[in-house]
């Protein structure tokens, strides 16, 4: 899904119907920097395995970092060509404080893979599709990376067309760019999910077609042997692929859907498990989640008005297109994906639109994980009218917190809690890590009230306060008064952990002092450390 505001669409019926930009702002191709990492990648012999059940758990709620990456100019990737900024650590830091565990990165290649035979991918985009990877990589989160729009007849230098005549060019192309793709990152661990494609079709919102639907399959499969030859933790990595244009019914119903077999894994992986997945994208009904007037705003049992909600695709349908996956897929253990869903802001027709979006989300996530799916919502960057965006990019700041705690909501706990500012009784100041710093061994202080990234705590089911992807934590393991309340990776120690308690304390589960704003001090810069719990106004906090 490629929506932007200010492009007039072309308007589709069903979930899979879209529209695709065609106009795009004059850029240059992205320069690489050198890709350097603080961590430490998983060896192939390493990787934690997780099950279908395990990994749909663990992925949590999803975000896609929409129209950035995928974006172009004249054929070229081009990051900023679609309007919004370059992606920066301080963003995805904000997503993943907002309570996202996973990301999905759509990629496009086009002119920036060269000539046959070798098709060699540009290595300066490359290098910057891997430092965007990194960024909530090395940050503990899961992320899934794909092809995206190199298979859209109506993107200048798109090439993977499954109705071509030049099907053994396309394919020799196609393997030659997965098996660069899969070896740049195969030290990566299973957090790491590669996707084959995104909405690949003909181009005709009808039932699929021959041969272009074998075609599909025969990508698949070519991605699948590819990246599982590709050497490190390929061979045990979940990898995700789609059916006709990501449709729910003509990838789990009769229209000629081919999962691939995957010969190719690591032993070690149990013989009765799968390391497939299968990508679907869920926006129906369509005049509710995409069109862009105001005739449809609402959605679900708690509409007021009949005449603005659509006369189809409600709860039911949405239970019935989920079941549809689960009976296909999940009970042969094959995990399914929801990549994309979302619906467009159109709080400008109708005040109340943003409630429905949220019961929308809720529901498809709830929905979702009752059948063993996991889900990944549609942000293409776009606040206010007709946008899916949920953060100011250039702000890093949440704009939908609504929707946001809709979907965490729909997880029923799971994950993270959503994001929270932690305010000082006595001084009405914030916990603060200074200048936002990711730095190990930060301290906490006191400091004004100002949303950014390093006042801005995510709860997490385990008892966690992360904050740019780092644990407050009892520095050092201390138990004595004075130890410090500073930032580290995350490990799941005890004490990371902490009690959020009625009467406004709050306790560090390992040795159950509270947190304490040193001295009794109200002023800026006041250093957060771990004190015998007194019921003093200096340890009661409010989580906001």
């Amino acid at each position: 899904m490629k929506k932007l505001p200010w492009k007039k669409p072309l308007v589709r019926r069903t979930e899979t119907l879209r529209r695709l930009i065609t106009g795009f702002v004059a850029a240059t191709l992205v320069v690489g920097v050198p890709v350097t990492s603080g961590a430490t990648r998983a060896s192939a012999d390493t990787v934690t395995p997780l099950n279908a059940a395990q990994i749909v758990a663990d992925m949590g709620a999803g975000w896609n970092l929409g129209n950035s990456l995928e974006a172009n100019s004249n054929g070229y990737p081009s990051e900023t060509a679609w309007n919004n900024p370059t992606v920066t650590q301080a963003l995805i830091d904000r997503v993943q404080a907002a309570g996202f565990k996973t990301i999905r990165i759509p990629v496009s290649y086009l002119n920036a893979i060269g000539s046959g035979p070798n098709y060699t991918i540009d290595a300066a985009w490359l290098n910057r599709v891997q430092q965007v990877v990194d960024y909530a990589y090395n940050r503990g989160m899961y992320v899934v990376i794909n092809m995206h729009g190199d298979g859209y007849k109506s993107v200048t230098g798109s090439w993977l067309i499954c109705d071509s005549s030049n099907q053994t060019t396309i394919k020799a192309k196609y393997q030659k760019a997965w098996q660069q793709i899969a070896t740049r990152f195969q030290s990566y661990d299973e957090r790491l999910i590669l996707e084959s494609m995104n909405e690949e079709f003909d181009g005709q919102y009808g039932n699929p077609t021959q041969p272009c639907y074998s075609n599909i399959n025969s990508y698949n499969q070519i991605f699948v042997d590819t990246v599982r030859q590709a050497g490190g933790n390929n061979s045990s990595r979940w990898l995700l692929v789609p059916g006709w244009n990501t449709n729910i019914d003509y990838t789990a119903g009769d229209y000629g859907f081919v999962i691939p077999t995957d010969s190719h894994r690591s032993p070690s992986i149990p013989s009765n498990e799968r390391r497939i997945m299968i990508s679907v994208h869920y926006y129906s009904p369509w005049d509710f989640a995409g069109e862009e007037n105001g005739t449809i705003t609402q959605w679900g049992p708690g509409a007021t008005d009949p005449s603005k909600k659509s006369t189809w695709g409600q709860e039911d349908y949405m239970d019935a297109q989920l079941k549809l996956t689960y009976d296909a897929f999940v009970t042969r253990g094959y995990p399914v994906v929801v990549g994309e869903y979302g619906s467009i802001d159109k709080s400008s027709h109708d005040s109340a639109n943003n409630r429905y979006r949220e019961d929308f989300a809720r529901t498809l996530v709830a929905t979702a994980k009752k059948y063993g799916a996991s889900t990944i919502y549609w942000d293409n960057g776009v606040n206010g009218q007709y946008g899916f965006g949920l953060f100011d990019r250039s702000a890093n700041s949440v704009t939908q917190p609504g929707i946001v705690n809709a979907i965490l909501s729909g997880l029923g706990g799971t994950g993270q809690s959503g994001s929270t500012a932690i305010v000082g009784a006595a001084s009405n100041r914030c916990v603060d890590i200074p200048n936002s710093s990711t730095t190990n061994g930060t301290q906490a202080q006191l400091w004004d009230c100002s949303q950014s990234s390093g006042q801005t705590f995510a709860r997490t089911s385990a008892g966690e306060l992360k904050v740019n992807g780092k644990c407050l934590e009892a520095a050092g393991w201390g138990s004595t008064n004075g130890t410090k309340a500073a930032i580290w990776d995350c490990t799941g120690g005890a004490n990371q952990r902490w009690s959020v308690n009625t009467n406004g304390t709050v306790t560090n589960v390992h040795n159950r002092l509270c947190l304490d704003a040193n001295g009794g001090g109200t002023a800026n810069g006041t250093k957060i450390i771990l004190w015998t719990c007194n019921g003093g106004s200096n340890q009661r906090w409010t989580l906001r």
